[in-house]
């Protein structure tokens, strides 16, 4: 599988490589020698249709590094969690189906942060922490400055957790367990970057 960076702006994809994988279709190629990341994030801000735009560059990490530096970084963690009925945990925030996930409190091991995001804004118990899946970056503003946050994922399994406590105070209305017949519900009504991850479950 081909090294890359996903970066979501938005509805938009923005994909570093040095070689571009195999499943990933229907995206426009930039020449890194003509990318402004800067014109290219104000130009994605203003889109609002799913796409996917790609740089193939052996220089990627590097291209990668220069655009971190000039943005804020917060790092969070979060889950994917199963439950003994092979199905997955979702929470409903801001009108749209997102995974459990939040900010590492400094000094925090990132896999146990992600645990406790998990717990807290589910109200559960997470029996087993599995294997890391991936980390994703999302650009999005604060107080006019752009920021990146890189979230580290992980599976997660747990049983017997039934009673679900939506966390109100960090905007979640509704906390569920979802089997694969419902997976288009949350496709349909979340973001690309959960899309992505979910993606190998159905």
């Amino acid at each position: 599988m081909a090294q890359i960076y996903k970066i979501y702006i938005n509805e938009i994809v923005l994909i570093l490589t040095h070689t571009i994988p195999q499943d990933i279709e229907d995206y426009q190629e930039v020449k890194s020698s003509d990318f402004s990341f800067s014109e290219f994030y104000e130009h994605a801000k203003q889109m609002n249709r799913p796409k996917i735009f790609v740089i193939r560059s052996r220089e990627f990490k590097s291209l990668f590094r220069n655009m971190k530096r000039s943005m804020q970084l917060i790092k969070a963690a979060g889950g994917l969690v199963k439950n003994e009925e092979e199905k997955y945990l979702f929470i409903f925030r801001n009108g749209k189906w997102d995974l459990p996930k939040g900010k590492i409190e400094e000094g925090e091991k990132t896999r146990l942060a992600a645990i406790r995001e998990v717990e807290e804004e589910c109200g559960i118990r997470i029996q087993k922490s599995g294997k890391k899946i991936c980390n994703t970056y999302h650009i999005y503003e604060f107080n006019n400055e752009r920021v990146l946050k890189k979230t580290s994922w992980y599976k997660m399994k747990t049983e017997n957790q039934n009673e679900l406590i939506p966390q109100l105070e960090e905007g979640i209305t509704d906390v569920r367990w979802l089997g694969s017949g419902d997976l288009m519900m949350v496709k349909q009504n979340t973001y690309p970057l959960v899309r992505d991850l979910i993606s190998p479950i159905g």
